[in-house]
């Protein structure tokens, strides 16, 4: 008994280990594709609407989130007027002008890494202290591994840019594209 459960579990554990290698693996050709979304991106990071945007989230905030914390992101659903107010202004209306059909996510944090669009409620309200948020603040893009996203469920890599305002970080655009669609 103890044998056949013992057997189950190394069968259960070798599984696994081949869907995490599957999650965490792109073909050349996937690779490739997303170097060109991360170009394609680059060009939308420059847009001046979102560029004015992310500057003036930056000197103002926004008063419904101001007193915002991860604690009270999370409890926040779907239908909560913040998330509405915050998925239906214009820079999120620029996002979701321009989503093509790979990517599973897109947001837009400001210099602080608080949001100040997103096509779908990401899972954490600031990204400040990750390498997403602080590599495009330092002027860099990053891009992530292949990993199954926590607010959407699927596998995807992300990347994201800086959002650069005369020359300098001003915040950071992150999207994740789902890797079978690549």
């Amino acid at each position: 008994m103890i044998r056949q459960l013992f057997l189950s579990f190394c069968l259960w554990m070798f599984t696994q280990a081949g869907a995490e290698a599957q999650i965490h693996t792109m073909s050349a050709e996937q690779t490739q594709k997303l170097d060109e979304l991360i170009k394609q991106a680059t060009e939308l990071a420059r847009n001046p609407d979102l560029v004015a945007a992310v500057r003036d989230y930056n000197m103002k905030g926004r008063d419904s989130t101001k007193d915002m914390d991860q604690d009270k992101w999370s409890k926040l659903t779907i239908m909560d007027p913040i998330l509405k107010d915050i998925r239906s202004n214009a820079t999120s209306k620029i996002l979701f002008s321009k989503k093509a059909d790979v990517v599973s996510e897109a947001f837009v944090c400001g210099a602080d890494g608080t949001k100040v669009s997103f096509l779908s409620k990401p899972s954490s309200w600031s990204h400040k202290g990750k390498a997403k948020h602080d590599e495009p603040m330092a002027g860099k893009i990053w891009i992530g591994k292949p990993e199954k996203d926590a607010s959407t469920g699927l596998s995807q890599v992300q990347f994201a840019l800086p959002i650069l305002d005369a020359g300098q970080p001003i915040g950071s655009l992150v999207i994740g594209v789902a890797v079978n669609k690549l």
